[in-house]
């Protein structure tokens, strides 16, 4: 049976993501269900693969952005707080090249600007884990996958009978947030709910006023499954959210507010015909914004999918993956519907050369119905050069849609074609002992006929040339002791478009902590995060110029109350150092907040 199960981490309690992350070599056994068509275990691919478990987006605070952006090649902008308009970035590449899952769902937005996924509203009450694909992805997911993918698993029970688990948290801002998972698991099947809600008047978003700007959401997540025969699987996923979020609309009009409600449903059947595995998954999301001030005040982007998968092992040695998928893609503005769709056919073989070596060679076709195919490709290896050395190297073509706003919105132009990006990367990883590693990985993309709005034209047009985003990523860990742990991670970002170099993107992007069992109970760590030498827009025609660096430091204690409670505190920028992640918006000042979490 085709089961995209995945291992809940490795048994060990990390004080933030980037301890965690260097807790978790890519070396061990961890399996991943995103890297391939079907799961494989971390050690096997190519693909630079990033998890994390529930305890590290525990400890990473509610934002589940500013979480990743401790991740190598990731950072995020924001504008303002919790609930602001939030841009993940993988390797200097934006929102628009990344793609969301969340339990099988594609999430982005087809009603915005550029299909993708706003992280801002993205809270620590929804995943219970996370895997992060970096690297250009289109063999496997098509459209808007060049940089990545970010797929969020959500919390299943992992022990037979009824189980749960509980958090509440409060702090700075008038910010308060809980969250319940309840579940149960029996012989064939299992069924888990998750409730969260947030609260928080935040603080001004705008550095040109002083007028807080609040966030506050309620998630819903509900899951089932159940083994109906011993060769039929069934089950489904639904989610829903809602959320309201203050703005500053200008430095005169600090009014804002959106209303955004998002529901998904996916069902899907896992079965067998003789050595074939199958997979059939229908999915359904609908995002839904209100802005009651904006020039377009009522956007609901709504997305169909059909998607099929088959797996068959040719050999000891050799696997086929193969599937097809159909969506159907809607995005209504002011009552105005623009809708297309897509069609897909894929496969990708995994041959294991040698016990050490192990190739996947990934090929898809894509179908439009407004503009002409797609062909996208991948070839990964993973190398065990040693016990405690690890080879990968990855090459990859993708492509990027044009959005529906970009063809059909009020600033928009039929004749866009998708965007062509080819990609290459190396990383080699060196252990050193259970506890320790270092890693390395030299990544390199570039991008033709990028599409970007033109003020000379106010409209979306394709830009001539090559946009390109290169760098490398470096990280480690070094165990000290038993109880005393230095971790850190440096990304280099050289990102350019044909008009100079990218905003937003920081050429230099830095995070070193401190671990530490200070008793058998209490846990301490310290970290900081020096992002450098950035460029940000200007009120046009000015062009863009550089904005300020900033260091932050974040400090963390965590008391085990039980065996199965903890309390702890968090305080995020420690020396309330004044930034802008963006021009003109706040940074949050020195915060703090503490919390409760139990399981039973």
């Amino acid at each position: 049976m085709i089961r995209k199960t995945i291992a809940l981490g490795l048994g060990v309690t990390a004080l933030t993501p980037l301890a965690a992350y260097a807790q978790q070599s890519l070396l061990l056994d961890e399996i991943t269900a995103t890297a391939s068509l079907v799961p494989i275990e971390i050690n096997r691919t190519g693909t630079t693969v990033e998890t994390l478990d529930a305890t590290d987006i525990a400890q990473g605070g509610l934002s589940i952005g500013q979480t990743l952006a401790l991740l190598p090649g990731v950072s995020i902008t924001t504008n303002g707080g919790l609930g602001a308009t939030s841009t993940l970035r993988l390797r200097g590449l934006g929102g628009s090249y990344i793609g969301v899952r969340i339990d099988g769902i594609d999430m982005t937005d087809p009603s915005s600007t550029q299909t993708a996924f706003n992280f801002g509203t993205l809270t620590a009450g929804l995943p219970d884990r996370i895997e992060l694909l970096k690297g250009s992805q289109s063999a496997l997911y098509g459209s808007n996958a060049i940089a990545g993918v970010v797929d969020i698993t959500t919390w299943r029970p992992d022990a037979p009978g009824f189980s749960g688990r509980a958090n509440v948290e409060a702090g700075s801002f008038g910010t308060a947030a809980a969250t319940l998972n309840l579940g149960q698991k029996g012989a064939r099947g299992e069924m888990a709910l998750t409730f969260s809600r947030l609260t928080t008047d935040g603080f001004s978003a705008r550095s040109s006023d002083d007028e807080k700007d609040g966030f506050d959401q309620t998630q819903l997540i509900l899951s089932a499954a159940y083994d109906a025969t011993e060769d039929l699987r069934l089950g489904f996923s639904a989610l829903y959210s809602d959320g309201t979020s203050e703005f500053d609309r200008s430095t005169a009009d600090p009014s804002g507010e959106i209303d955004q409600t998002r529901r998904g449903l996916r069902s899907f059947a896992e079965f067998a015909t003789g050595a074939i595995e199958h997979e059939l998954a229908l999915s359904w999301v609908e995002t839904e914004r209100f802005d009651a001030g904006g020039f377009t005040k009522h956007f609901v982007g709504e997305r169909t999918r059909l998607d099929y998968l088959g797996r068959v092992d040719l050999s000891a040695d050799l696997t086929l993956a193969f599937g097809a998928d159909w969506t159907e893609e809607k995005a209504t503005l002011d009552g105005v519907r623009y809708d297309a769709d897509s069609a897909a056919a894929f496969g990708e073989l995994q041959y294991a050369v040698s016990p050490a070596l192990d190739l996947a060679l990934s090929l898809r076709h894509d179908s439009y119905s407004d503009f002409d195919d797609q062909l996208s490709g991948r070839a990964a290896l993973a190398w065990r050069m040693r016990d405690d050395v690890i080879l990968r190297a990855v090459v990859g073509t993708g492509y990027r849609a044009p959005s529906l706003y970009e063809r059909f919105g009020p600033f928009g132009s039929a004749t866009l074609e998708p965007e062509k990006s080819r990609s290459a990367e190396i990383g080699i990883e060196k252990r050193y002992g259970t506890d320790s590693f270092a890693k390395a990985t030299v990544f390199h993309t570039e991008i033709d006929d990028l599409i970007d709005y033109d003020f000379g034209t106010s409209a979306y047009n394709q830009v001539p040339g090559t946009t390109t985003s290169k760098g490398i990523e470096l990280s480690g860990r070094h165990a000290v002791s038993d109880r005393v742990a230095l971790f850190g991670a440096y990304t280099y970002t050289d990102a350019t478009n044909p008009d100079g170099r990218m905003v937003r993107v920081p050429r230099h992007d830095l995070s070193l902590g401190v671990e530490a069992g200070l008793t058998d109970r209490l846990d301490a760590q310290i970290g900081i995060q020096a992002v450098a030498d950035r460029t940000d827009t200007n009120d046009w025609p000015n062009p863009p110029s550089n904005i300020a660096d900033y260091t932050l430091v974040n400090l963390g204690l965590s008391y085990a109350v039980t065996d199965s409670a903890q309390a702890y505190l968090r305080v995020e920028n420690l020396f309330d150092e004044s930034y802008e992640p963006v021009r003109g918006y706040n940074g949050a000042g020195r915060s703090v907040f503490v919390g409760l979490r139990a399981s039973f």
